[in-house]
């Protein structure tokens, strides 16, 4: 019968996550023999192989990566009752941990999220920023409870998720005053053969919006591209283009970078999604949240169905 034994396991963790021998061993203050080792007597008892090597390479086996899931829960959860244990300082809040996408307006983030601190309930926020399958592998190991996203979970992570709408609204053009009078025509004319801040490849309009330049037989010179909503808002501040930001935020946005509303695009337009690992959502601080999406920044309730996303 096979048998576990969790410091073994907490080296294939380490060894998995670092990609290789030599570095778990440095990160663990261990001899990369001593880890090697230890790894070859958890696949002795186990009865499986967990690493394949290819060239000077280890890649995880398909045994190996079934087990990785469950060690990152294990471990994930003993490190966070340690931290409960440990912070008395928490022990009357409530823990919610969100992760924001790089492609979520930074001010958008903000306005839903803030409400949750307001509740009668203290809550002790975490905000983690990141690329979305960061942040969604987080989320499948409990380490997130909740992922804000410009899109739904892509479909093709094994990973059990509920996409919520929580709202969505068409694209703004924007630009200072100064890029307006270098293009003088009419809206959309004068996107053509104008400096244009493009949303990143990552981002859920990228797609849509070079798809709506194509039919409207727009050519606008792509100074740049970003992923992260906020840099990209900071370099149209500047004045460097012409840039989209959508346009549920055109007040504050016009605001706080000092540009004006060129015209709007209704065919394109941005969704705001929150990804829980909950079919139903029930805790206040993430019902804050929603609220705050329908009734401070969209405008209107959204009903639409939410898709679950089951491991295979």
């Amino acid at each position: 019968m096979a048998s576990l034994n969790y410091k073994h396991l907490r080296y294939f963790w380490a060894v998995a996550r670092a990609g290789s021998i030599a570095r778990a061993a440095e990160s663990l203050h261990l001899t990369p023999h001593a880890i090697s080792s230890q790894i070859t007597a958890l696949e002795a008892s186990l009865g499986a192989k967990l690493f394949e090597r290819e060239g000077r390479r280890l890649i995880l086996s398909t045994t190996g990566k079934r087990i990785l899931e469950h060690a990152e829960t294990i471990f994930s959860l003993g490190d966070e009752i340690l931290d409960i244990v440990g912070d008395t300082s928490t022990r009357d809040t409530q823990p919610l941990r969100i992760g924001i996408a790089d492609s979520v307006p930074k001010a958008v983030a903000y306005r839903l999220v803030s409400p949750a601190l307001r509740l009668d309930d203290p809550v002790k926020l975490t905000c983690r920023e990141g690329r979305l399958d960061t942040l969604l592998a987080d989320l499948a190991i409990h380490r997130l409870d909740l992922v804000i996203a410009d899109r739904p979970m892509p479909a093709r992570l094994s990973v059990r998720g509920f996409n919520h709408l929580l709202g969505e609204s068409p694209l703004s053009v924007m630009a200072t005053s100064a890029v307006r009078q270098a293009h003088p025509d009419p809206f959309p004319a004068c996107l053509d053969n104008a400096p244009f801040l493009m949303p990143g490849e990552d981002t859920a309009i990228h797609g849509p919006l070079s798809d709506w330049f194509d039919v409207h037989g727009i050519r606008p010179q792509v100074v740049a591209e970003f992923d992260d909503s906020a840099l990209l808002k900071a370099f149209g501040q500047a004045g460097a283009g012409f840039f989209v930001a959508p346009s549920a935020t055109n007040d504050y946005v016009c605001r706080q970078y000092g540009v004006e509303v060129m015209g709007q695009i209704d065919e394109v337009i941005e969704q705001l999604y929150a990804i829980t690992t909950e079919g139903k959502l029930t805790r206040p601080a993430i019902l804050a949240i929603q609220q705050a999406a329908r009734t401070e920044i969209f405008g209107e309730p959204v009903a639409r169905a939410k898709a679950p996303r089951k491991r295979k």
